[in-house]
């Protein structure tokens, strides 16, 4: 399993890239961020200067969104600094949400999500690609190669993640409901004729580590990690208002939000958020990882029993730098142990 790290863009910026070089140092394989222009800064630029900094990680959005990025020039960003620093990137996408939201406008529909996926990974990948009647190409980006992964919930989503995506996003950690997703990607990976095990499964979430044996601590990281729920609850509510409650999701994704009030993007993605009161220290739990390292890796072996490839670490709480050192020291290596293990005693 690889494990990346979600990092917010706020200032100052080196603040974001000295974050992302302590990842690589902690064995840390990804750095993505958050693509939200008004919310924080550009992540863009940001990845240059991360990838100046460091040697090996793998950088990119999660997510960014067909509406508020032309899907030229994204495609154009993506292989400039693939041609500076050597095909480090990946694209994260999906409909839309603070993005957008934070404008007034809406999620981009699935068919426009498809197209500029197909649009942005052609011409990042050095080939031609159609768009509003004209073929269009880099001449300049030979050798460029990107993956573009797909965050979703939502039926219709998951089977256009199956359907193009390289990768899937799945944004929270609960591994009854990322068993149900993984399949609904993988069955319609294997619909459209694909292989579903080509599709990576990237499971993202807050990871707070700790001792987490007193009920103050633990008390302490679900306050710290609640804001996950809300930002979840926030694309949940919309998938209940287009499928209601009585749908093949499963009924621990769609349960809680029944008292969600609103949202307020102007405290998305931040601990201590007040409109995420609603949600329940049950789905702070299941949605996230908390405690000892021991908890981490007992969570994070369900997760790789299900299918997943890299689990990504949301840092948007108070112990940025002990969560990784501890993922560094103690966690990335025990699951790095329990995979040798297996294939040793295979028969």
């Amino acid at each position: 399993m690889d494990f990346g790290v979600v990092l917010q863009a706020d200032p100052p910026a080196s603040r974001t890239v000295d974050l992302a070089r302590q990842a690589e140092t902690h064995g840390f394989s990804h750095v993505w961020t958050f693509d939200s222009h008004l919310l924080w800064q550009e992540p863009f630029v940001i990845y240059s200067a991360i990838l100046a900094a460091t040697r090996r990680v793998t950088v990119g959005p999660m997510v960014t969104n067909p509406a508020t990025r032309d899907w030229t020039v994204l495609a154009s960003l993506f292989a400039t600094l693939n041609e500076m620093y050597g095909n480090r990137t990946v694209c994260g996408i999906g409909r839309g949400d603070s993005a957008v939201r934070t404008l007034n406008g809406r999620p981009s529909d699935l068919a426009t999500l498809r197209e500029a996926i197909h649009v942005i990974r052609e011409l990042a990948n050095d080939r031609p690609a159609d768009l509003g009647g004209r073929t269009v190409q880099f001449p300049w980006a030979r050798g460029s190669r990107l993956d573009v992964w797909v965050a979703a919930y939502g039926p219709r989503a998951l089977g256009l993640t199956g359907e193009v995506g390289d990768g899937f996003i799945l944004q929270l950690a609960d591994p009854d409901v990322a068993r149900w997703m993984v399949r609904a990607v993988r069955d319609s990976a294997e619909a459209a004729g694909r292989d579903p095990g080509a599709v990576k499964i990237c499971v993202a979430a807050p990871a707070y580590v700790g001792d987490g044996a007193s009920p103050p601590e633990r008390a302490h990281m679900r306050e710290q990690c609640r804001w996950f729920g809300g930002m979840v609850g926030n694309h949940v509510a919309e998938i209940v208002r287009r499928y209601g409650t009585d749908s093949a999701i499963p009924r621990a994704l769609t349960d809680y939000v029944r008292d969600r009030e609103g949202y307020d993007y102007n405290e998305h993605g931040r601990a201590g958020s007040t409109h995420t009161t609603f949600v329940p220290d049950e789905i702070v739990e299941r949605f996230c990882l908390l405690g000892s390292p021991h908890e981490h890796v007992e969570r994070l072996r369900e997760l790789e029993a299900i299918g997943c490839d890299q689990f990504a670490v949301y840092l948007q709480h108070d112990n940025k730098e002990e969560t990784m050192r501890l993922y560094g020291e103690r966690i990335i290596p025990a699951m790095a142990e329990h995979v040798v293990a297996t294939t040793t005693t295979a028969p």
